[in-house]
């Protein structure tokens, strides 16, 4: 948790938030992943000052434990000094303790945005699905709960001015709103009419921007003039070369030496990996997230 001090801005951690779409997908499979298709409401995680705040609490993480298809679950919340938003204590089950900041006895309308953090590790313990390293297993945390519909509490929860800020979670802001607008593409769901925070709604523009470049990249028939004309290039360069595996690391597609010549790029949705033979234009779908992409190989 950012309290006051610097808030770090852009897409550093943007490979691993698309491992982590990839994982999701996995683990949880399309038809799943369709179940969460509507996000937290507003009304049911809100919390006033005057909302009794153990039983404010207990309420909201219910709705979480809801959210999460998590029925057998039982959240214990409390609060003390800490460094971080919170923690939950990952045991068998069914109980959960969570511990929350003392910040938020002051600040409860950003319970929503912890707990939505933090039953989403209760949420991916109990699938099995972890990433090797804190780092990593914190961005996929964060990941999952926005791309499952939580997390734009999480987004919201970032104020930022020339005197102080807050952000939670792991994700930079701008991070945030791109798994938010990934999530947005799939289920034409609008969050930023959710947004009481002028700079989170900055933050999901600055990410649908990037979400919307995924899928204009080559080969795909989308990909602007500029895109379509360096992979023409980088065709014919492949075409002419004897080697197994043709590709530049500044684009994400690769070419595959064979006959025919084959190009892999990965899906605009789920970030899995498709392969085609190039040959013109080509209807490509994707076995992970069912997407149909239409290339022009």
């Amino acid at each position: 948790m950012v309290n006051g001090g610097p808030v770090e801005h852009g897409y550093p951690h943007l490979e691993t938030v698309r491992e982590s779409v990839t994982a999701l997908y996995k683990r949880l499979s399309y038809d799943t992943v369709r179940t969460f298709s509507v996000s937290v409401a507003p009304a049911d995680v809100a919390f006033c000052d005057t909302d009794d705040l153990h039983l404010g609490s207990q309420r909201v993480a219910r709705e979480m434990v809801r959210h999460y298809r998590l029925p057998d679950a039982r959240l214990i919340v409390g609060f003390r000094e800490m460094t971080h938003a919170a923690n939950v204590e990952l045991a068998a089950g069914p109980e959960y303790f969570i511990e929350l900041n003392d910040r938020f006895r002051t600040h409860r309308r950003d319970i929503g945005a912890a707990l939505a953090h933090e039953v989403a590790h209760v949420y991916l313990h109990r699938l099995g699905l972890s990433f090797p390293g804190t780092r990593e297993n914190e961005i996929l945390t964060d990941t999952t709960a926005t791309y499952l519909g939580a997390g734009w509490l999480l987004l919201d929860a970032f104020r930022e001015d020339g005197a102080s800020s807050q952000k939670l979670g792991y994700l930079t802001p701008e991070e945030f709103g791109y798994v938010l607008a990934k999530r947005s593409l799939l289920f034409g769901e609008d969050p930023s009419v959710w947004f009481t925070s002028p700079q989170a709604y900055t933050a999901y523009g600055k990410g649908l921007a990037m979400a919307r470049r995924d899928g204009e990249q080559p080969p795909l028939r989308s990909a602007g003039w500029a895109g379509r004309r360096r992979y023409a290039r980088d065709r014919r360069h492949a075409e002419d070369r004897s080697v197994a595996e043709r590709g530049r690391r500044d684009v994400a597609y690769r070419f595959t030496g064979g006959d025919p010549l084959r190009v892999s790029f990965p899906c605009p949705t789920c970030h899995q990996r498709i392969r085609v033979p190039v040959k013109g234009r080509v209807r490509a779908r994707c076995g992970l997230c069912r997407t149909v992409l239409e290339c022009d190989t």
